[in-house]
Order: structure tokens, then C-alpha cells, then sequence
């Protein structure tokens, strides 16, 4: 069964136990979707009314893509555990076995892939944010903070799981080009999620 179709209590049981997955890759999806979900409801709550209209058209296009993202982001919850899982059985590998060294090196590209993904679908749904957050119904403007501190907590969350691989690597040349795609990405976004929490601290308290 796929992660998504798991009920809430079951998820966040296995999430507690000490199977391998899903771990924090996992749950960084899950929370990236959650954040993006919050961008589409503060999408609902502005299309359809009078004061918004001027945007209504640029509101919906966003929810669509919004949508479509929000299950990209859920798969990325199975493919991140399908990316662990070699990694997983490569620990179990004896280290005097000659071939270690090889699996493991490959193993952990292979982990290293789904994260970055996630990463890159993170910065996106970050921008989508931006957008809710900027046009969307002033009644729901605390859910677009919400929804980008969601984003931003997953984007960092990815990111961890990048460089706890990448510390192994032997290939060091490899493992420095991962990870200045994660920092690039953490610089940039991380500061817009930002300026979209504080957009939306100063309408609702000052």
C-alpha cells in the first residue's frame, strides 16, 4: 500500500517504529503537501468572490498547478523510501566484503536522487505560496503562512537527507555538486519562504 492511502494514526505509528522507512524524506513529503493544500485552500476561499475577481483568472491557474503538485508531492513519499531502501540493505553488507564499497558508493547517489527532487518541487511550491499568500482572501491569509512555513520546514528536511549521504561518499567531487544544488536551493527559498511568513505576520498584526 502507498503511503498516501495510509490513515494519519497508521502513518505516524510506522513513522515511530524502527523500520527503515518512511523516515524523514517521507515526512518532509507529506508535510510539503500539506503546505501546498493550504495554498489551494486560501485559492478556494478567493475564487468565485466580487473582490477578488481581478485575479480570480491567475488564482485558478495556480490552483491547478497547485493541485497536480500536492500529488506529486504524496508520491514523492514512496519514492523516497524506494531510494532508501538499497542504501538500507547495503549497510548490511559485511565490511570485509570486497564489493561494499561500490554498493555503497552507488546506494548512496540512489538515495541521494529523491530528495533532490523533492527539493525542486519544494522551491516551486515556495513560489506558489508566494503567489496565495500576496492575492489570496484576506479571511484565509494565515493559512498561506502556514502553508509556506510547511514548505520551508520540508525544503530543509529534504535537504538533511542529502547531506547525511553525501557526508559517506567517496566520490567527494560528487558529493560536493549535491550539495551545492541543496545550499543553492536553501538559500534562495528558504529566504522566500521567509518574506512570505513575514508578508503575512504584518497583515494580521499590525
Amino acid at each position: 500500500m502507498a503511503f498516501k492511502e495510509y490513515s494519519l494514526n497508521d502513518f505516524t505509528a510506522v513513522l515511530a517504529s524502527k523500520e527503515a522507512v518512511p523516515g524523514g524524506g517521507g515526512a518532509s513529503a507529506l508535510v510539503g503537501a500539506v503546505g501546498i493544500a493550504l495554498g489551494n485552500m486560501v485559492g478556494s476561499l478567493t475564487v468565485g468572490k466580487k473582490t477578488y475577481a481581478d485575479v480570480e483568472e491567475e488564482m485558478t491557474t495556480r490552483m491547478e498547478e497547485a493541485g497536480a503538485l500536492q500529488e506529486e508531492l504524496l508520491a514523492c513519499m514512496d519514492a523516497d523510501a524506494e531510494a532508501f531502501l538499497p542504501l538500507s540493505k547495503a549497510y548490511g553488507i559485511p565490511k570485509e566484503d570486497p564489493s561494499r564499497p561500490a554498493v555503497m558508493e552507488e546506494a548512496l547517489r540512489t538515495a541521494c536522487d529523491a530528495p533532490l527532487e523533492l527539493m525542486r518541487k519544494l522551491c516551486r511550491a515556495v513560489e506558489l505560496m508566494e503567489g496565495f499568500a500576496a492575492q489570496g482572501s484576506k479571511i484565509a491569509i494565515s493559512d498561506a503562512g502556514v502553508g509556506a512555513a510547511c514548505c520551508k520546514a520540508a525544503l530543509q528536511g529534504a535537504a538533511f537527507n542529502i547531506y547525511i549521504n553525501t557526508k559517506s561518499m567517496q566520490d567527494r567531487n560528487y558529493a560536493a555538486d549535491l550539495e551545492k544544488q541543496a545550499d543553492a536551493m536553501l538559500e534562495e527559498y528558504t529566504g522566500r519562504a521567509d518574506r512570505v511568513y513575514d508578508l503575512v505576520t504584518r497583515k494580521i498584526r499590525f
